[in-house]
């Protein structure tokens, strides 16, 4: 039987530090260019998970499960992170991209009845439904209700699509292939193969031009301790140890979460609609999450 420090503080902590990618994304993308972000982010953080492999003497998949890891690379990091970038500096609101992303638990219930024929209770459903509600009026209030969707590419949304897929279909890909690969040797073929995906891209279409500014280095210094390192190794953990479409809700939090750090870095303020959004959410997560079988634990 797991622990209540497993249950409720280490989702608690991937929560916290997955919502921050948002805001050192949001610092770093006025001196870098998407794919050139990314792929100096996954080139750093390859060199420590690369010492820290070392270290620890991890054991390796073989070629058939570093296949299926890099694939797992190319949905969650590649696709997912090239999506949600391209799509905010092609000019769509960071409000819509995050309402679009925040269907993500939905697809991957959806994509794990269908692949993994993984059971989801109707407690599990009703969870889902009032997460997605909850994110829906959080940020209906950072859109004004509306009038701030105009005036965006509709090019972006296929941006934003590639996202939501990409971490959609990855997430029930690693349940299903990923479980007997070390999280580390795992985190690192995975970063591999998202490095190539985000080089081929800025090779192809940016100027790999990079303004090394004092903000740009403390927004990439945190992207990779704080967000490759220790939200990835967590979320890979919490995959491999619990079903996809719980772990999925979890990302229902991550909206109320983002909109309480605007609120202290950036005096973003929240209204009543705002913190009821984030009440439902929560409490929609946590009814997904209670809702777990005993076999599991």
């Amino acid at each position: 039987m797991r622990s209540a420090f497993q249950i409720y503080v280490v989702p608690a902590v991937f929560v916290w530090l997955w919502s921050t990618g948002f805001i050192g994304a949001k610092y770093g993308l006025p001196y870098a260019e998407p794919f050139t972000l990314l792929l100096y982010r996954m080139l750093f953080t390859l060199v420590l998970l690369g010492v820290l492999a070392l270290v620890l003497k991890v054991t390796w998949p073989s070629w058939r499960g570093a296949g299926h890891t890099a694939v797992t690379g190319l949905l969650v990091h590649g696709c997912y992170l090239g999506g949600v970038y391209y799509a905010i500096q092609g000019g769509m609101p960071s409000g819509i991209i995050s309402l679009i992303v925040g269907l993500q638990p939905l697809v991957t219930a959806l994509a794990a009845v269908v692949i993994l024929r993984e059971s989801v209770t109707l407690r599990q459903w009703v969870g889902l439904s009032l997460g997605l509600l909850g994110v829906s009026l959080v940020l209906m209030e950072k859109l004004g209700g509306g009038p701030g969707i105009e005036g965006f590419p509709l090019w972006t949304l296929g941006w934003a699509m590639l996202s939501l897929l990409g971490i959609s279909v990855g997430t029930v890909y690693q349940k299903r292939h990923g479980e007997s690969v070390n999280l580390v040797a795992g985190t690192f073929i995975q970063y591999s193969a998202a490095s190539v995906f985000f080089a081929i891209g800025a090779f192809a279409l940016e100027t790999r031009e990079v303004v090394w500014n004092i903000q740009l280095q403390l927004s990439m210094a945190w992207l990779v301790f704080g967000v490759s390192i220790g939200a990835i190794l967590l979320l890979m953990l919490l995959i491999r140890r619990g079903a996809a479409s719980q772990v999925a809700s979890l990302f229902y939090l991550v909206p109320p979460v983002t909109a309480l750090q605007a609120f202290w870095l950036f005096d973003e303020h929240l209204g009543v609609l705002a913190i009821a959004g984030g009440v439902v959410s929560i409490t929609g997560v946590a009814f997904a999450v209670t809702g777990r079988k005993q076999t599991e634990q």
